[in-house]
C-alpha cells in the first residue's frame, strides 16, 4: 500500500501545505515547527487508521510524499519506524526539529527510504535533500538517493527509477 496524502492546507494557486513557511527580514524562511508536528501526528494517525482499514502490514506500508510532505515522511518514520518502514521522499529534506530527540534509542534496521531531489530545485536546495544519505548511514537506515535535472518537480526518469526500487521490495 502507498500512502500519499495532500496536504491539508489550501495555499493557492492550486497549492496545499501542512504547515506554514513564515519569510521575514530577520529569520529568512523558516517553519511554523509547532504546526508541522501536529501535522506529524495528524499523519501518524491517518497511517494507523489507513492499516487498519485495509489490513496492512508497516513493512507492506510505503509512504510517498513531496516537499513538505517529504519533511513529514522523514519525521513519522523516524518517530514510529514501527509504523511504516518504507519510504518515498521527494524533494525534500530531514529537519532536525521534527525528529526524536534521542535517536540512539530507536530501532531504524527496518527502515528503507527511496530519496530524490532536483539538482536545480528553486524551493528547495538540493544541497539540503543531499544531507540526508550521510545522516541516514549514521543510523544505519537503508536508502537509495538520486539526483534528476529538474526545479521543485519529479522528473520522468524519477517515476522509472522509484518503480523500480517499489518492485524490489514486493
Amino acid at each position: 500500500l502507498i500512502i500519499s496524502v495532500r496536504a491539508p492546507m489550501e495555499t493557492g494557486f492550486g497549492g496545499y501545505a501542512w504547515y506554514t513557511i513564515h519569510f521575514d527580514n530577520n529569520n529568512g524562511k523558516f517553519s511554523d515547527i509547532d504546526e508541522a508536528l501536529a501535522a506529524r501526528e495528524q499523519l501518524s494517525e491517518f497511517i494507523d487508521e489507513i492499516q487498519l482499514k485495509y489490513n496492512i502490514r508497516p513493512n507492506r506500508t510505503f509512504l510517498m510524499g513531496f516537499s513538505q510532505g517529504t519533511i513529514l515522511g522523514y519525521a513519522v518514520t523516524m518517530n514510529y519506524p514501527q509504523k511504516v518502514q518504507k519510504l518515498i521522499a521527494l524533494s525534500g529534506y530531514i529537519n532536525p526539529d521534527l525528529l526524536p530527540k534521542e535517536l540512539d534509542k530507536y530501532d531504524y534496521s527496518a527502515l528503507d527510504f527511496f530519496i530524490s531531489h532536483g539538482i536545480v530545485d528553486q524551493v528547495i536546495p538540493v544541497q539540503w535533500a543531499s544531507q540526508a544519505p550521510l545522516f541516514l548511514e549514521e543510523l544505519g537506515i537503508k536508502h537509495s538517493y538520486k539526483e534528476y535535472p529538474v526545479g521543485h518537480g519529479v522528473a520522468p526518469a524519477n517515476f522509472y527509477d522509484l518503480l523500480a526500487w517499489i518492485e524490489e521490495r514486493l
